[in-house]
C-alpha cells in the first residue's frame, strides 16, 4: 500500500464492501508512502495514527506528484490536509471541478481572501487553491469545514439544491424584518448579477423574467433582443427586483427599483456600456439592444435574527 498526502484512506465492511469510515491522509511516516499514516477522519475531524488492515484501501487523488516524493514524518496536531500543496499541479489544461467552482464563488461572495478562508477552514491556502483550480474529490470532513467557513452548506457546495428554489430552509425562531436605506439598496444592487424585471407583455398580461444586469452611473442596464419579453419594458414604468437568500442562516434581503425604462441608442453611450459591461447574457445569441432603467424609487428589506 502506498499513498500521498491528501489521499483518502477508506475502511470497508468485509461483508458488504460498503464504506464504514474514511479520512484524509495528512501525515506520512515513510518516504515511499507506505503505512502507517496520520489520518484526519471525516466523521470526527480527529487525527490518529493508523496501521491499515486488510479492510482498508487508499483512494488516490491526482496530485501530479510521483510516489516517493513525500515530505517525511509529520505531527498529527500540526499537519493540515493542505500539505498536498507540496505536489505540483497536473500538467495540461484542466478545468476546476463543480465543487471547486462553488467554493470559489462562495468565498468571493463572502468577501474572504484565500488565506482567510483557509484559516477558517483549518487548511493550507495552497490546498484551498488546489481545490478551486483543479478537479478534486474532497472528503466529507473537508467539505464540512469549508461550508462552515463560508457560511453555507455541504449540499450547496455539492450542488444538491441546484434545481430547487431558494428559501426551503426553516424560518428563524426570532426573525427581524427591517427596511434598508437607499444607500444600502444601492450597495446591494451595485455592480452586476441576475435580477428580475416585471413588465406588461405584448399580450397585455404581466410577466416577470430574469436578466443579467449591471449598474452604470446609477442606472440599471441589461442587454436583450428586440421583440423579447424584457424589450417590452421600453417606454414604460417597470419594477426591477434583486435578492439574495442565505439558506444556511435562513436570512436574506431584497431590493426593489421602480422607474422608467428606455432603450440606449446614442452611439457613444452604447460604446461606453460595451466597454464597462461585465455581465454577459447567459442565454447567449444576438442581444445587442441595451435597456436602461433609472430608478425613481429604491426600497429594500432584510431578514435577520432579532439577536443580531
Amino acid at each position: 500500500m502506498q499513498a500521498h498526502l491528501g489521499d483518502q484512506l477508506v475502511i470497508e465492511s468485509p461483508a458488504t464492501g460498503a464504506t464504514r469510515r474514511d479520512g484524509e491522509i495528512v501525515g506520512l511516516h515513510h518516504e515511499d508512502g507506505t503505512p502507517p499514516y496520520d489520518v484526519r477522519w471525516s466523521d470526527t475531524d480527529e487525527v490518529t495514527l493508523v496501521f491499515p488492515g486488510p479492510d482498508a484501501h487508499v483512494r488516490h487523488v491526482e496530485h501530479g506528484q510521483p510516489p516517493g516524493t513525500a515530505q517525511g514524518s509529520s505531527q498529527p496536531d500540526t499537519v493540515e490536509p493542505g500539505s498536498v500543496s507540496a505536489a505540483a499541479p497536473p500538467t495540461g489544461a484542466l478545468d476546476p471541478g463543480d465543487v471547486g467552482r462553488r467554493v470559489a464563488v462562495e468565498r468571493h461572495r463572502s468577501g474572504l481572501s484565500l488565506g482567510e478562508a483557509a484559516r477558517r477552514a483549518r487548511m493550507s491556502p495552497d490546498y484551498l487553491a488546489y481545490l478551486e483550480e483543479q478537479p478534486a474529490d474532497p472528503s466529507v470532513g473537508t467539505l464540512i469545514r469549508l461550508a462552515d467557513a463560508l457560511g453555507t452548506t455541504v449540499a450547496a457546495l455539492r450542488g444538491g439544491g441546484i434545481d430547487l428554489p431558494p428559501g426551503q430552509g426553516h424560518a428563524l425562531l426570532h426573525p427581524q424584518l427591517r427596511d434598508l436605506s437607499p444607500q444600502e439598496c444601492r450597495t446591494l444592487l451595485s455592480t452586476h448579477g441576475v435580477g428580475r424585471i416585471a413588465v406588461p407583455a405584448v399580450d397585455g398580461r404581466p410577466a416577470v423574467v430574469p436578466v443579467n444586469y449591471e449598474v452604470v452611473d446609477d442606472a440599471i442596464v441589461f442587454r436583450t433582443a428586440p421583440g423579447s419579453v424584457p424589450a417590452a419594458a421600453v417606454g414604460k414604468e417597470v419594477a426591477f427586483e434583486v435578492d439574495h437568500v442565505d439558506e444556511a442562516m435562513s436570512q436574506g434581503w431584497s431590493v426593489l427599483a421602480v422607474g422608467p425604462a428606455r432603450v440606449v441608442t446614442e452611439p457613444g453611450a452604447v460604446r461606453g456600456l460595451i466597454q464597462r459591461a461585465h455581465a454577459t447574457p447567459w442565454p447567449g445569441g444576438e442581444r445587442e439592444m441595451w435597456v436602461s432603467i433609472l430608478p425613481a424609487s429604491l426600497t429594500g428589506r432584510r431578514i435577520t435574527s432579532a439577536d443580531q
